[in-house]
């Protein structure tokens, strides 16, 4: 690749010719401070709109006289410029930006939800700022709370365009726009409409993306706390896979390390009745989704099936392809099915009302809330699941009652909804849901499980968007499948049904890039890939280590077949655990 030099702060450096001096800076160590740039807000998708003007340098040698220039979007394309990042009269300008920015935001940062984790607020740190310069005139917008998952405060909007990058360049969703002209310029929806009534997915990449608070997750958290302290209700709460493998970070242990157990006697402590775990119905899942994988296969009838289990994707089939909305599967996502079995069937085995069985689960998602919060998905005025809580709420919620989960004991969680399966563990990554399904479904054909290393179904693992696989499912029987992260790929996919019907026969697709290790709630880590690939391999850990990693296995699984739902796919089974989706 042909190389030019620059000179920075008095150092020459040779980079490829078209890096950016920010990038330049970087290679020798030198650090300029940015604030909407990203390197990654989603399947190596930069952010660099040079919108906010905080990396101003002096350059010299780009045009006929030295220039103020945004260090994130200006290449170098010749030898001979000259930077530097710390003239006067770069950092006089840098200054100024900040304090603009600052004289526009709101001062309630103790009561934001991105407190000490704000880019905005560390770099006015930084710089030493202790007043407001400039007085005056601020925006300030009413917040939109309509979706149930997700909030915008559009008055502390900084209009980095972060938010919209990943919505319509990586989801490919289209929900965020830049709207209005001048000092009211926010990026918001189209003519301002509330949330609810765009094509968001709720899929929480955004608020992941976003550095300031104008866009969060909606809080369950004091609500939680109230049921907690109710003597009239029992307050039971379940586990989602990828959790397990991103809180511990929070805690002092290293990225992607299982911390099961603790997490486990952690809420205990919180004064939960009773802890489960997602895996449980996760292996449930399995059995219903199998079941109708096989039937469909068999009867060559409404291919390929699409995994279910990721609302976020339901809503983006549900917004962009209602003409493929007979190939989802109908099973509802492990958590909705938790829900379902534990305001019947626990209910019924301990003695309580639904109604005074409260069920909180512990996402990575935030589109997790909003599912919940589906109409399908209440009974008699009754939902299944009350709250969620995302894995960077929980942190919170721990600290806030002085549990460190580095000095908790380990812990089971209780039965029998906490019984589960290797196979459930890797629901947490992009192509465990339909590796789990694989699994039970060669047994459901074969009448006997997979040997040895058969059982792991790599052709489907890791982080690119969209892997292909033929998989032999019994002898001679080779289906075509898929595995899709982030909607972009998914819409790829979804094309490619549309174009080709018989392409495929299991397809599963997860809103997230890598599925939920990186969802919308956990602890953020800004598109760092490592940190992603060392949670996938913590669930894939966590599947190894188990006796039993096939969900058909599962002893628990087996009795609530025996004492409640009947046969696979039983009517009662259909009623419980299957739903409907529609256009919208």
């Amino acid at each position: 690749m042909d190389q030019v030099t620059v000179t920075i702060n008095g150092t020459q450096v040779s980079v490829p010719r078209g890096t950016t001096i920010l990038d330049a800076a970087k290679k020798i160590g030198i650090n300029i401070p940015t604030l909407c740039y990203c390197p990654d807000v989603g399947c190596g998708v930069p952010n660099k709109p040079a919108s906010c003007r905080i990396c101003l340098v002096e350059a010299t040698g780009i045009r006929p006289r030295p220039i103020l220039a945004p260090a994130c979007a200006t290449p170098i394309e010749r030898d001979g410029i000259v930077v530097s990042t710390n003239s006067t009269r770069a950092l006089k300008a840098r200054r100024t930006v900040l304090e603009l920015l600052l004289s526009d935001h709101p001062k309630a940062c103790l009561v934001c939800t991105k407190n000490q984790e704000c880019e905005l607020q560390k770099l006015a740190a930084e710089f030493g700022i202790s007043e407001i310069e400039y007085q005056g005139e601020s925006n300030r917008f009413p917040i939109d709370e309509s979706s149930n998952a997700i909030m915008r405060d559009l008055s502390k909007c900084i209009m980095c365009r972060r938010c919209e990058t990943v919505c319509n360049k990586v989801q490919t969703v289209g929900a965020l726009t830049g709207y209005g002209r001048g000092f009211s310029a926010k990026v918001g929806t189209a003519s301002m409409v509330p949330l609810a009534d765009t094509s968001c997915t709720f899929c929480g990449q955004c608020v992941n993306a976003c550095p300031v608070g104008a866009i969060s997750g909606i809080s369950y958290v004091k609500k939680v706390w109230s049921a907690l302290n109710d003597p009239s209700k029992t307050v039971i709460v379940q586990t989602a896979p990828a959790v397990r493998v991103a809180i511990g970070q929070e805690f002092g242990f290293e990225p992607g390390k299982p911390v099961t157990k603790k997490l486990v006697a952690g809420l205990r402590a919180l004064g939960f009745n009773k802890v489960f775990d997602t895996n449980f119905s996760a292996d449930l899942t399995i059995m219903e989704e199998a079941n109708e994988l096989v039937n469909r296969i068999k009867e060559n009838k409404n291919l390929p099936i699409l995994t279910s289990c990721c609302p976020g994707w339901i809503n983006f089939i549900e917004h962009n392809f209602p003409d493929l909305l007979h190939i989802p599967s109908s099973c509802k996502s492990p958590q909705q099915m938790f829900g379902a079995i534990a305001k019947s069937y626990y209910a019924e085995k301990i003695g309580v009302k639904p109604a005074d069985l409260i069920v909180v689960s512990i996402m990575p998602c935030q589109a997790k809330k909003y599912e919940a919060a589906r109409p399908e998905f209440e009974h008699d005025g009754v939902r299944d699941v009350d709250y969620i809580i995302t894995t960077r709420e929980l942190c919170k919620m721990f600290r806030e009652a002085g549990i460190n989960l580095g000095n908790m004991p380990d812990d089971e969680y209780d039965s029998p909804l906490g019984e589960s399966t290797g196979a459930a563990d890797i629901f947490g990554v992009t192509g465990g849901v339909l590796e789990a399904a694989l699994r039970t479904a060669y047994f459901f054909i074969n009448g006997k499980n997979l040997d040895g290393d058969a059982i792991n179904f790599r052709a489907v693992r890791g982080l690119s968007g969209v892997k292909e696989a033929k998989v032999e499912v019994a002898p001679g029987m080779i289906i075509n499948v898929a595995a899709a992260s982030g909607l972009g790929n998914a819409r790829k996919v979804l094309e490619m049904v549309r174009k080709d019907p018989k392409r495929f026969q299991a397809i599963e697709i997860m809103a997230c890039p890598g599925g939920c290790i990186n969802g919308g709630g956990q602890p953020f880590i800004h598109g760092q890939t490592d940190q992603l690939l060392k949670r996938m391999q913590g669930l894939y850990s966590e599947d190894e280590r188990k006796t039993l990693r096939m969900s058909h296995e599962n002893p628990d699984i087996k009795k609530l077949y025996d004492e409640y739902l009947g046969s696979y796919g039983s009517e009662k089974a259909h009623h419980l655990l299957h739903t409907n989706y529609h256009q919208k």
